[in-house]
């Protein structure tokens, strides 16, 4: 978002994001190897821009559920999941989040 000088706001959008990951058959174990490494840094560069708030795998599954911060969707979609070293192989569920007015963490 930008205010209107077009400076970049810091208030984000939470998004609860769920990535399914299907590694194409016949892929390189090195190469996944490689793109899980690279994934775990770029997890924890979005993490110390604050665009990956909380992440977690739900249990016996191998896919995640975490909540994501963006602009918008769009920016979201295109400069932070977009950015994951795994994208090209992930599906995502998006949906936007706003605060509950019963939510115990805003007291």
């Amino acid at each position: 978002m930008s205010d209107a000088r077009g400076e970049r706001s810091t208030i984000m959008r939470e998004f609860l994001v769920e990535i399914t990951t299907t590694i194409p058959d016949g892929t390189d174990q090195a190469e996944v190897a490689q793109r899980r490494a690279a994934e775990a840094v770029r997890a924890k560069e979005l993490a110390a821009t604050g665009h990956l708030f909380r992440l977690w795998r739900p249990v016996g599954e191998k896919r995640s559920i975490g909540v994501w911060r963006a602009d918008d969707e769009a920016d979201l979609r295109a400069n932070v999941l977009g950015t994951l070293p795994l994208h090209g192989w992930m599906s995502f569920i998006i949906t936007a989040l706003e605060p509950h007015p019963n939510d115990p963490g805003t007291s």
